[in-house]
């Protein structure tokens, strides 16, 4: 039996059911759970002085596209909205293969971590020169985070009138078999379980009305959660309008995409009576703040949301609309973009602190996470309190507001992912040089 002991931290923030702020106290790590909160425990095991410290849960990240951190702040791109944004980069994600794949996943994960992320989704919806989600899996796997990837799939391309180059769809009846194999192969629905699989049609403009409802069926019958694009930006409503004849939200609930197994990102334009909807049928939503704004699609109505009940979580994005893969400055955004749109009084740093962890573990199904109590995962973040952005603050544990946006110690299950700021489960400065080299290749 294995034991760690987290001693003295100035400040827990446990995100509990009471949301209890313990000083001064303690947390007791037994074979990758939490053991005991308290003062005063005591252990046989491994210490760890948090004196000068606060301590969260491990932040969530609900939506990304890991594989485009290969391709951040690439001209043309740059200035563009999504449609157009897209159509620059399709032609260069199309020339990737296994290695950008788990390589540029390696960093993505490697970035999140260092944010204090311990649990990742992953929307991989596009499989050039032989990828497979599996390439991420395995990155997920090596550095040693919780993952919940998705396999992603376009079956619309340019001939058919969707956006992606012909070269980038699927067959959707290959999509549906690959969908089967990597559920089947992967897929570990088990209580502290490190890998879960989703499936994720890429948005309603990139696949078939057949194949949104045959997903659906599929994750239903095997027991998986389902994740897409929805209602991003005004061009994401035009087209549903136009090709659809009624808004997203409604599309949504007509192909059995609504429900506690099934979150949608952005949702940027979601009006009143979709709100309702998510509410009332219990289906998540990836909140992407520093995405929306990048791409220039709005504000997204997290108010609202939270207000009615909608469950909510914070999304990074790919890091081609991003350009940065840190989930406490997506924390943070969230909570100034609230306040830009619904007054300084909208939302405060605790609930955005919430929002990054307790809600975007119940956003991916996985009340196991996201929170410090006993029984729970211990996936736990350990915030240095003395360091320059911290100085002079009068509230610890108001981090978003004056805290570090970089780790000090990070722990995923009990295992020590991330010591003093740097990650120890692989040789980043090499990953770093590779990841480099391949972009690199990729430009010329």
């Amino acid at each position: 039996m294995s034991e760690i002991l987290i001693k003295n931290a100035d400040t827990i923030l446990t995100m509990d059911d009471t949301r209890q702020e313990l000083t001064g106290a303690d947390i007791l790590i037994r074979d990758g759970q939490i053991s005991q909160i308290g003062h005063g425990l005591t252990t046989t095991g491994e210490v760890h002085d948090a004196s000068g410290c606060v301590v969260t849960p491990g932040l969530v990240n609900t939506h990304h596209h890991l594989y485009q951190t290969l391709t951040r702040a690439v001209p043309g791109g740059q200035d563009a909205l999504l449609f157009g944004w897209l159509k620059t980069l399709y032609p260069i994600w199309a020339r990737f293969g296994p290695t950008e794949m788990f390589t540029s996943a390696q960093i993505g994960l490697a970035e999140l971590a260092l944010s204090g992320c311990t649990l990742s989704s992953d929307h991989l919806y596009l499989y050039p020169n032989g990828s497979r989600l599996d390439d991420t899996i395995a990155a997920a796997s090596e550095l040693g985070l919780r993952f919940q990837p998705t396999r992603g799939a376009m079956s619309i391309g340019e001939s058919d009138g969707g956006l992606p180059p012909d070269s980038l769809v699927e067959a959707e009846a290959d999509i549906l078999e690959d969908m089967i194999r990597v559920v089947d192969a992967f897929h570990d629905p088990s209580e502290g379980s490190m890998c879960r699989v989703g499936l994720a049609p890429c948005s309603p403009f990139s696949v078939s009305r057949d194949l949104m409802r045959d997903a659906a069926l599929l994750a239903r019958d095997k027991g998986v959660m389902l994740h897409t694009h929805l209602a991003e930006n005004d061009e994401d409503i035009a087209y549903s309008e136009a090709q659809f004849g009624c808004r997203p939200g409604q599309y949504a609930e007509e192909l059995g995409w609504t429900g506690p197994d099934v979150w949608h990102a952005h949702c940027v334009k979601l009006d009143g009576a979709e709100i309702d909807l998510f509410a009332r049928t219990g289906t998540g939503v990836a909140h992407c703040p520093c995405s929306n704004c990048r791409l220039g699609s709005g504000i997204a109505p997290v108010r609202a949301m939270r207000d009615q009940g909608v469950n909510v979580g914070l999304g990074a994005d790919g890091s081609a609309s991003n350009d940065n893969g840190n989930l406490m400055l997506e924390a943070r955004q969230a909570m100034l973009l609230q306040r830009v749109a619904n007054g300084a009084d909208a939302m405060s740093s605790r609930e955005a602190l919430e929002i990054a962890t307790r809600g975007g573990a119940d956003v991916l199904g996985r009340p196991d996470c996201g929170r410090l109590q006993r029984g729970k995962r211990a996936d736990i973040a350990i915030w240095n309190m003395r360091s320059i952005e911290s100085a002079g603050s009068w509230d610890p544990a108001a981090l978003l507001l004056a805290g570090p946006m970089r780790v000090k110690h990070l722990f995923v299950e009990g295992r020590q992912i991330v010591r003093d700021g740097h990650i120890t489960t692989i040789d980043l400065p090499r990953v770093i040089e590779r990841q480099n080299r391949l972009a690199m290749a990729l430009q010329n």
